[in-house]
């Protein structure tokens, strides 16, 4: 594969390389379904996001590992949660070898910076070597948390009345960091990790954000889910059909129905049901739910056009690589924890505690089957947007060559003229001018029971050690024709492969 260096020297009508290294922004966003911004199909107002879409490059086929932990754990890491033990609950020892993503770019002459959520076992200054920090560690609590931390020192608990929201929290912190880099260190690039925990339950948001998208979503999310797929599909985004919608899958650690009926009330919903099954009442409880997503997705779109306001104060807007991800597909999660629900509270509000669940889950994720932890692609799915005014010439075009979380950390090190990593992903700085195969042995997918592997086209995926299930995704990335049948030894082979990287993996763990 072509260096950075190489790359931008042998395309240098399309790349112009930069009279120094590019500052690098990595912006993750929490449970944010595949079609939950309109560039990737939805209808909310994600104006800064589309804006980065259109005149930067849209990856339509990149993937997460399906959960927070083990994405972060990518993410900061290169590796397969699998390889570096991030994939565990709780009691995680990152193993000696491990080195972080900061700690790459500080040796390439970064200074490097995070605000929001962490979710990797090891401190980020401490541990991961990030100069400054804003751990957000309580996502249950956008209004008041009780778990947050100022460069691994911890800050006291926040008052509902203090006027605390997470994501502008989120988002000052990120500023602060900004201004203090332009301030006393301007001559050295900078990497900001910025990690929303928006959208992720509970539904908490600003009430006027909320007023904004009330009765939006009346229509439902059969409605929902194919105007989206429809979008999608028109700007090339997608080629397929969106899936049926799967009543008889849900979380099996959500809370129970009658527990959530009785202290949410009758309009709450906990399976993907058709709309026009549900009463008025459950039409429109269920409709204000959705308003809450869109509202806390419209804050971080917001929030995200302050940080870019920045850099244009500092000078760096042109000079920024900016990556917008999700860690994984929306979330059919129905859970209560933390402070509770307060029963008849105002749906959005510290007192309540709702999850979107599986029938909007299944339209955020349009037009792919299933949900966050599965690794269906409506789990693995991310949108992923990259931009950067001076090195990318071919504005608001699509890349349709499929990638994975694992290859952000090579493509940072490459655009920061690092050394690379011995870890298994791919630079894709060489797809920045044209849209071209990143070649790969496989890509590999294993959360909880549910097992993926994908080679080129095919992909071999099971739910719960259930029976493997094969797709060839260039005409069936809805994943509804189950080939398996068809194509036994197809299928066999790729089994044996996934079962071969599983191993491989597993010893790397333990090394």
């Amino acid at each position: 594969m072509l260096s950075r260096r190489a790359f931008l020297a042998a395309t240098g009508a399309a790349l112009a390389a930069p009279a120094r290294k590019p500052n690098l922004i990595v912006i993750l966003a929490d449970d944010l379904g595949f079609s939950d911004i309109g560039a990737f199909g939805g209808e909310t107002e994600t104006t800064n996001l589309d804006t980065l879409a259109n005149n930067g490059l849209r990856f339509t086929q990149m993937y997460s590992a399906a959960r927070c932990m083990p994405s972060r754990g990518i993410l900061m890491t290169g590796y397969y949660a699998q390889q570096s033990g991030f994939e565990q609950k709780g009691g995680v020892v990152p193993p000696k070898w491990i080195r972080y993503t900061p700690q790459y770019l500080s040796d390439a002459g970064y200074r490097c910076y995070h605000s929001g959520k962490w979710h990797v076992p090891t401190q980020p200054v401490a541990g991961a070597g990030f100069h400054q920090s804003y751990f957000l560690g309580d996502q249950d609590r956008f209004f008041s948390p009780t778990r947050h931390s100022l460069n691994d020192k911890l800050l006291p608990p926040v008052k509902r009345t203090d006027g605390y929201y997470a994501t502008k929290a989120i988002a000052d912190n990120a500023l602060n960091w900004l201004k203090t880099h332009h301030q006393d260190h301007q001559k050295d690039p900078f990497f900001l990790y910025l990690a929303f925990t928006a959208p992720h339950f509970p539904l908490h948001a600003l009430q006027a954000d909320i007023d904004r998208f009330k009765g939006k979503y009346d229509m439902g999310w059969d409605v929902l889910r194919q105007a989206r797929s429809e979008r999608a599909l028109q700007r090339g985004v997608v080629n397929c059909k969106p899936a049926p919608l799967e009543p008889e899958v849900w979380p099996p650690w959500n809370t129970k129905a009658d527990e959530l009926t009785k202290q949410i009330g009758p309009g709450e919903v906990t399976r993907a049901v058709p709309w026009k099954t549900l009463t008025p009442e459950q039409k429109e409880f269920q409709s204000l739910k959705m308003a809450i997503h869109a509202a806390m997705i419209y804050r971080m779109d917001q929030e995200i056009g302050r940080v870019l306001d920045q850099l244009k104060t500092m000078g760096a807007y042109d000079d920024t690589v900016i990556l917008f991800l999700s860690d994984n597909g929306a979330s059919a999660e129905q859970l209560i924890r933390a402070d509770g629900h307060v029963t008849g509270s105002t749906p959005g509000s510290a007192d309540s505690h709702l999850g979107l669940g599986p029938g909007w889950s299944s339209a955020a994720n349009a037009p792919f089957r299933l949900h966050k932890s599965w690794v269906h692609e409506g789990g693995i799915s991310s949108p992923c947007i990259v931009h950067w005014p001076r090195g990318i010439t071919d504005k608001g075009k699509l890349r349709h060559t499929p990638t994975h979380l694992i290859d952000v950390l090579p493509t940072l090190v490459d655009l920061a003229g690092g050394q690379q990593p011995p870890t298994p992903g791919k630079s894709l700085v060489p797809a920045f001018a044209k849209d071209r195969p990143i070649e790969r042995e496989a890509l590999f997918f294993h959360h909880l029971d549910n097992r993926a592997i994908r080679v080129g086209d095919w992909k071999l995926v099971s739910n719960s050690n259930g029976p493997w299930e094969l797709y060839n995704l260039k005409t069936d990335r809805g994943e509804t024709t189950n080939l398996a049948t068809r194509e036994p030894a197809r299928a066999k082979a790729l089994e044996e492969h996934w079962h071969r990287l599983d191993k491989q993996f597993e010893a790397k763990r333990t090394s």
